[in-house]
């Protein structure tokens, strides 16, 4: 098991992060999220992928910077 972190900026408010976690929750293999908007990061625990998280946060309407 991995624990990474993704950089999302565009994320403003805790609504945003909210729908990120829910959006990053729901991929296989995930264990823990912790979306933090005030840094514009994601840290996930688990063994998904990040291109399986990062699709999941574009999906919800969040921009993954490389």
């Amino acid at each position: 098991m991995a624990t990474y972190e993704l950089p999302v900026p565009s994320m403003s408010c805790g609504g945003c992060q909210e729908t990120v976690e829910n959006a990053v929750t729901d991929v296989a293999g995930v264990e823990q999220v912790t979306a933090d908007h005030e840094s514009g990061t994601v840290e996930v625990t688990g063994d998904a992928s990040t291109d399986a998280v990062s699709d999941a946060i574009e999906r919800s309407g969040y921009d993954v910077k490389a």
